[in-house]
Parts: structure tokens; sequence; C-alpha cells
């Protein structure tokens, strides 16, 4: 790559969340190809289809050779990002399957964006890891965190020029709320909407960090423009990320705003929930699967409770998104609680109001 030549970038996981806003930020200055797996990507100008799971990325030697002659920059956001996958499945995509990516970022000569998670540096936070039960749960976050702890040693090893870019939570777009699919949070934020929960295990003063979808996008494509060739960078809200009881009044508020029954969940310790509430109040009074839907919601939750904040690097690079305010980030939650309601059809969710960038799937 020159610095008259727009690069060529190789985009991995396309069609998920941070590929799909990737889709509309890269290609004003980059020549995109998305690697495609089971579905096409309408938005993705060139596509190809191929298995990163599979030698060579699925791909004939021919392609494959011609591919890596093309490719200057790797960025590779697929990943399973299901909890409930169990370790086999997840592992086999997020550690084997960045092994694959890596590989061909070596053939091609290329810089290797790879996209992982602000919360391996929360691992030990899960409950297993903390001696707590696990109940019902069907959502175990150490398999998630192990595979991507494990993708990060493989990059770090393979001595290819590489960046590891670590979100927090991403939700919808900032101006939105749309985003390719829900994620966990959505899953609680619903519950909030819906009014089915009554308590949350967490201290009012822990900090939820999320990060809308386009914020992560442009970092990335800062990073790619500046020729960012190394390094951790952390797309985070930081210090300014909301505490639990802002959520809780941002949903509230747009509760009110679509006619929907407001009900405050109580705010919980997780000791009190494990000692008295869930084997009392519980355990013998919920069928299985609205018991597995609360053990999820601890299995999650435990990853915020009184966690040390996340650093932020937004603003470090010319073109990157300043840090985001504590007002932005009520914003674009209310968005995506917007979104969600509309999406859910719940309560008088008004239409969207801004159009998408091009390239944001609907």
């Amino acid at each position: 790559m020159t610095s008259s030549t727009p690069p060529t970038v190789l985009l991995t996981g396309a069609s998920g969340v941070v590929g799909s806003a990737l889709l509309a930020e890269l290609p004003s200055f980059c020549e995109v190809i998305a690697l495609i797996h089971r579905c096409a990507c309408p938005a993705a100008a060139q596509q190809i289809c191929g298995d990163l799971t599979a030698p060579r990325l699925g791909l004939d030697r021919a392609t494959y050779t011609d591919l890596a002659r093309r490719v200057d920059v790797v960025v590779h956001c697929a990943a399973v990002t299901d909890f409930t996958q169990g370790p086999e499945a997840t592992h086999a995509l997020n550690e084997a399957g960045t092994r694959a990516v890596v590989e061909f970022a070596a053939d091609a000569g290329a810089v290797l964006h790879h996209v992982s998670t602000a919360f391996v540096a929360r691992h030990e936070l899960t409950r297993s890891r903390m001696g707590r039960d696990v109940g019902e749960a069907g959502a175990r976050p150490e398999d998630y965190l192990d595979s991507k702890r494990a993708a990060e040693e493989v990059v770090r090893a393979s001595g290819v020029p590489a960046v590891i870019v670590r979100p927090s939570i991403v939700i919808g777009d900032s101006r939105t709320g749309q985003i390719a699919a829900f994620q966990g949070l959505h899953n609680i934020l619903l519950m909030l909407l819906r009014g089915l929960m009554p308590l949350v295990p967490l201290p009012g003063t822990s900090l939820i960090d999320f990060v809308p979808q386009d914020v992560v996008a442009r970092a990335i494509a800062a990073l790619i423009a500046a020729d960012r060739r190394d390094g951790e960078v952390w797309v985070t809200a930081g210090r300014e990320a909301l505490r639990t009881e802002q959520v809780l009044q941002v949903v509230s508020g747009v509760c009110t705003e679509l006619g929907l029954s407001t009900l405050i969940p109580r705010i919980v310790g997780a000791d009190m929930v494990d000692r008295l509430i869930r084997p009392v109040f519980l355990a013998g009074g919920l069928p299985k699967r609205a018991l597995r839907r609360f053990d999820d919601m601890l299995a999650m939750t435990a990853l915020f409770a009184d966690a040390p904040t996340f650093p932020t690097s937004l603003g470090e690079l010319p073109g990157d998104p300043p840090p985001l305010t504590g007002e932005e980030l009520e914003a674009a939650l209310r968005q995506t609680l917007l979104h969600l309601a509309r999406v859910k059809k719940l309560g008088d969710a008004p239409a969207v109001t801004r159009p998408l960038a091009a390239g944001v799937p609907a």
C-alpha cells in the first residue's frame, strides 16, 4: 500500500454488528472485499464466499493466492458472540478462525486489525471463576472470554503487524439505534421495557460500558487511515460510562415516552440474590424457562458489578471519534431502546427520523 493508492481491505464478519457498520464507513477511502460464509452480504460491493475454519479460508488455491496478492489490510470481525454456544463451537471460530486469518495476513503481507473485546480484562469476574453457582444459566461468558483471550494470544505470537481493537458492549447506531443483530444487553433492555425484571443484581454505581456501532466503525477506519500497525486500542466509554441507576432512568424515561408501564427494578447486590432471593423465593417458584432467563441475567451482569473502569483510546488518532460524553451515551441508549421497541412492537415507538448511512442494513 502506498500513500497514493487506497488500501484494499479484507473484512470478515461483514454481516455482523461491527462488520455491517464498517461497510458503511470504509468504502469512502478503501476498496473492501467481504469474506462471507453462509449468506450473501448485499451491502458489500465485492464478496468472496469462504470458511474461516477450513484450510486457505475455504478458498481454492488460485483464489487464495489472488486474494493475498490484492489485500493490504485485514479487519477480522467474525466471531461467535452467543454465550450459549459452548466452548467447542466458540473456540472453533474465535480461536482457530483467528489463526487462519493470521496465516492469511502473513501470506498477504497485510496489517491485521483484530476485533476482540474489552471484557477480556474481566475474565475473572464470571460467576464460575468467582465460585458462584451458575444455576440453570445457558449463558457462559467464560467460554467466550477464554476464546477471545486465546485469539489475542494467537495474534500477538504471530509476528504479523497487528492492532488489537477492544470495544466494550456494542449497541446500535447512535442516530437510529439500528443494529444488524440484537446482543445480550438488548435482551436485558427488552425485559426492562416489558416490566419483566423486578430486580437488578448490580450496585447502582456500577458502570455499564457500551459504545454505539458507528463509533466503533469510525475508530477502526481511523486506525486504517493512519496506517496504525501495532498496539491495543480500547473503544470504550471509560469513565463516562453510565451507572446502573442512570441506565434505569433512561429506560424509565423511554417507557413513559412510549406509554408503557414503568416498573423501576429494585437494585439488589449479588450476595443477597445468591443467599436469599434465588434459593428461597425463585428456585421453587419460577418455571424452569424463567429461572434460566434469570440465571442468564446473573451471568451477564456479573461482568459489571463493582468492576474496574475500562481505559479508552478514543480521540488518540486524527479522525478518530472523540471520547464519548455521558449525554451522548444517554442519547445513544435512548435510540437503541426506541429501535428495540419498534422491532418488538412495544408501545407507541416513533418511526426512524434520520436515514441510515449507506450500507447499514435496516
